[in-house]
């Protein structure tokens, strides 16, 4: 951008002129051209005050445009003079060129806009890139994931990395982060209490059953990756079932998010004879105070039956075998947590915008967090690792745990100062614009 920002300036540069009176021109004349012969006659024929005026303003002008004259190639020299440093820094090729045309085609605007999205771009995912610095520099540092390893480190990382920010999402939602578009256990707010955009905002239990069945579909050829090539084995067709399970669960599960579905399954009563002449004021056609909250139970239960695989998956060794079940309950722990968290959305539908804050649902994110966090930890370098030094499954697990516990407080807090700035923000706006006005 500073490339293109230089470049772009050459024609401002060039159209550029300081303004200068007329008097300070010709006193500039008379000082640099005292021996000049326009000087010597102009002096010559003041004894003459009507002609003596008339050559003196004639001068004056021919003094404007010997002075501008100047000016113009005085600009144009230094130009030159920056144009040649440029090239000699950068190089006079066929990319400095391109460059060097496209400030000159883009308006202001186009390029404020253009930056105002890469910024936005950044903004949005810079916590997403910070966590990819640390898991890549931990590999580095490790020195893990060489060879063939690097599919099983991969398959680890990415699917535990997945749970881990499903954790922060779902903790987010319990503080409120999401309520303009109804996710943080609310009723959603319609279109003229925010945006069009944010009302059209699909369901958090939506997303969450695109991601499950956009996990399914991909995986389902992925999971031969580490033994390309080889014969199939029966752990390769145990991971192939749970994509294929994860492919059809959240398929269903956009399906019962569907409010077209839901309409025409109610079309089995509404279409009736004997609802021909019903009164739509009666209490029995009132619509379900339920359907204003999504209850969808297949999220959860496709991460439960994760959950119960895992903790009884066969592993190489001990170690990974126990590691493997620690995060399997977690996620078992996960899906009652929600299950709670359904039973009171039914027993007590949101009826505000506010957030509701189900108690159950900080069980459900520190269950996420933690068995996202040791399904990482579970690929085999790292379990080869803890085998060589001699340590347990249960220090994962303890260390994980007390981990995970500062990570969420550490969260909580920084979304409350978020929330104080936004607060003393608006107050600081209120108070200002009455002295504005």
């Amino acid at each position: 951008m500073v490339l293109m920002g230089s470049f772009g300036d050459r024609d401002e540069e060039k159209r550029t002129v300081t303004p200068i009176s007329v008097g300070n021109m010709a006193q500039n004349n008379r000082r640099r051209g005292r021996d000049s012969p326009r000087y010597s006659q102009e002096f010559e024929q003041d004894d003459d005050p009507v002609s003596s005026r008339n050559n003196s303003i004639s001068g004056t002008t021919d003094c404007e445009e010997d002075f501008s004259h100047r000016m113009q190639d005085h600009q144009d020299t230094e130009w030159d003079v920056d144009l040649m440093e440029k090239r000699s820094l950068l190089g006079n090729n066929a990319g400095t060129r391109v460059l060097s045309r496209i400030p000159l085609k883009l308006s202001q605007r186009t390029m404020h806009r253009a930056i105002k999205i890469v910024r936005d771009l950044v903004d949005y995912t810079i916590l997403l890139l910070g966590f990819l610095a640390i898991t890549t520099g931990v590999v580095v540092y490790g020195g893990i994931f060489r060879g063939r390893n690097v599919f099983n480190g991969l398959a680890h990382f990415i699917k535990g990395g997945i749970f881990l920010w499903y954790g922060f999402l779902t903790l987010g939602r319990w503080m409120g982060c999401f309520a303009e578009i109804g996710w943080a256990w609310n009723l959603k707010p319609p279109a003229g209490v925010v945006s069009s955009r944010k009302a059209r905002v699909p369901s958090a239990e939506f997303v969450e059953s695109f991601v499950i069945f956009l996990y399914g579909c991909t995986n389902v050829f992925l999971e031969h990756l580490a033994a390309w090539g080889g014969e199939w084995t029966a752990q390769d067709l145990e991971h192939v079932s749970i994509s294929i399970m994860f492919f059809g669960g959240g398929l269903c599960g956009m399906l019962v998010e569907s409010q077209r579905l839901r309409d025409l399954l109610n079309n089995t009563i509404l279409t009736s004879p004997a609802n021909r002449g019903k009164d739509a004021s009666s209490q029995e056609w009132v619509t379900p105070k339920n359907y204003g909250t999504s209850m969808n139970p297949f999220p959860g239960l496709i991460i439960l039956l994760l959950g119960l695989m895992m903790s009884s998956h066969h592993q190489a060794s001990m170690v990974s075998t126990m590691v493997h079940k620690q995060w399997g309950t977690l996620f078992v722990g996960f899906a009652l947590a929600r299950a709670v968290t359904y039973i009171l959305m039914y027993l007590s539908p949101p009826s505000s915008y506010l957030p509701s804050r189900p108690p159950s649902e900080i069980i459900t994110s520190f269950c996420l967090i933690s068995g996202g966090l040791i399904f990482m930890a579970s690929n085999k370098d790292t379990v080869a690792a803890m085998e060589y030094y001699g340590l347990n499954a249960m220090f994962a697990f303890t260390v994980t745990m007390g981990f995970t516990a500062f990570l969420m407080a550490h969260i909580i807090i920084v979304l409350a100062i978020k929330g104080w700035a936004a607060k003393r923000k608006q107050r600081f706006c209120m108070t200002a614009q009455p002295s504005s006005a």
